[in-house]
């Protein structure tokens, strides 16, 4: 790992970064621009996952003897660190999901019903990725309660008069992205928790595509309860997190049943572990929570506002780039600045699988579709219901930059023939 500073991470042309990411070292000839949808992970990640098959191979919690002990230990201290990258004091209130999809169905499935009502309202925003939609949209059916929508203006802000509109004496949850997956933009957290506390509403943030970009400390956030993937923070996959305020959390009844989460059973009853076991059915992905620990530290050494100015100057260039070309739509704010992490954008006229298709046998890696938005491609009336989508990470570089706008080229040569 090569430390470097801020101003030493604005030169994109350089990257000190691939070489502690296998995958980007065996794959020298790929521009990997799909990172919002998994990153890659550090080799620090992978070693943890195979050295706790290596050396501590058992199942935590359940044993006394070393190696279940050791398994148990590299749960715990992993817990410990997704607490400190967060800024939380108890990492009780750390629960180990399987992504934050399962984070975000456990809140809607196993607290909503408890106080939603008909006649309540559930607001989210247009820009919500469909995990962060579909609970709180099936959490509204069986209750009766009403989804109400927030809709950003054309730069993809969520305006004050927009959040007093929607935000109201009916309102008992407001779940929201931090970054839209689509339009990169970064909500105002901090405002609309504010707004829905004052009206005694909770605040959900879904934080899947904060976690890898920016500094995220739910004190400053203010927020009631906070999801994110592993795989998108540079750990494995089958590993997410739920962060939730121990009142809410100890409110809630486990979604799941079975081992480990139990405290004592009879014949006729059963009484729950105490948080967090009591949401952690059965054997937990022990080896995957290692990495993902592993792959935090590895964040933090590098430094969170390297990182972060790094990608600021990559999504720009990108913008700017792409601009640069007059048959490409880019899809979002008009500020390169206000992107983080992601340009979307169309091809005029042609389907964004047949871009993406093509630029792939570039050796260039990008998204196309609806990126699990369709309410907000649907909602901007962007053609055929999705687009393009280059998403970057701090291992990035001018290179890959410029490949990506060769294969655009490339893509208009094929279906225009200049």
């Amino acid at each position: 790992m090569t430390k470097i500073t801020k101003e030493e991470a604005l030169d994109i042309a350089a990257n000190p970064f691939k070489q502690d990411f296998p995958l980007l070292v065996n794959e020298s000839e790929l521009a990997f621009l799909d990172s919002a949808a998994t990153a890659q992970r550090p080799r620090v990640a992978l070693d943890a996952q195979r050295t706790f098959y290596e050396t501590m191979n058992s199942n935590p919690l359940r044993g006394l003897y070393r190696l279940s002990v050791a398994a148990t230990q590299a749960i715990d201290d992993a817990r410990r660190d997704v607490a400190r990258f967060i800024g939380v004091e108890d990492s009780d209130e750390i629960v180990f999901t399987r992504n934050a999809s399962e984070s975000l169905n456990l809140l809607a499935l196993s607290y909503a019903p408890s106080i939603l009502e008909p006649g309540d309202e559930v607001v989210i925003s247009i820009m919500e990725h469909h995990s962060n939609l579909i609970p709180w949209q099936q959490a509204c059916a069986r209750t009766g309660a009403t989804l109400v929508f927030l809709r950003p203006d054309s730069e993809g802000v969520i305006t004050e008069e927009e959040m007093d509109a929607k935000i109201g004496p009916k309102t008992k949850i407001v779940s929201c992205t931090h970054v839209s997956n689509v339009l990169g933009v970064r909500n105002p957290i901090e405002q609309l928790t504010q707004k829905a506390h004052a009206q005694g509403a909770l605040m959900f943030v879904d934080g899947a595509q904060s976690m890898p970009h920016i500094p995220v400390d739910v004190r400053a956030l203010g927020c009631d309860a906070l999801a994110f993937s592993g795989h998108k923070v540079f750990g494995p996959m089958g590993v997410g997190v739920l962060w939730a305020k121990r009142e809410l959390l100890e409110s809630m009844d486990p979604l799941y049943t079975g081992g480990e989460m139990i405290d004592n059973v009879t014949e006729a009853t059963a009484t729950w572990a105490p948080i967090p076991m009591k949401f952690e059915t059965g054997t937990q992905d022990a080896a995957g929570i290692a990495g993902l620990g592993a792959a935090i530290r590895y964040v933090e050494d590098l430094g969170l506002d390297v990182l972060e100015a790094r990608e600021a100057a990559l999504t720009a260039e990108c913008v700017r780039r792409l601009s640069e070309l007059d048959y490409i739509d880019i899809i979002g704010p008009t500020d390169p600045a206000a992107h983080i992490g992601v340009v979307s954008f169309n091809v005029r006229g042609i389907h964004p699988h047949d871009v993406s298709s093509i630029m792939d046998t570039a050796n260039v890696a990008i998204r196309a579709g609806h990126h699990c938005a369709q309410p907000l491609l649907a909602w901007m009336d962007v053609e055929n219901g999705s687009c393009c989508r280059a998403s970057l990470a701090f291992y990035n570089d001018e290179s890959d930059i410029d490949r990506l706008v060769d294969a655009v080229k490339l893509v208009w040569r094929i279906f225009h023939g200049a």
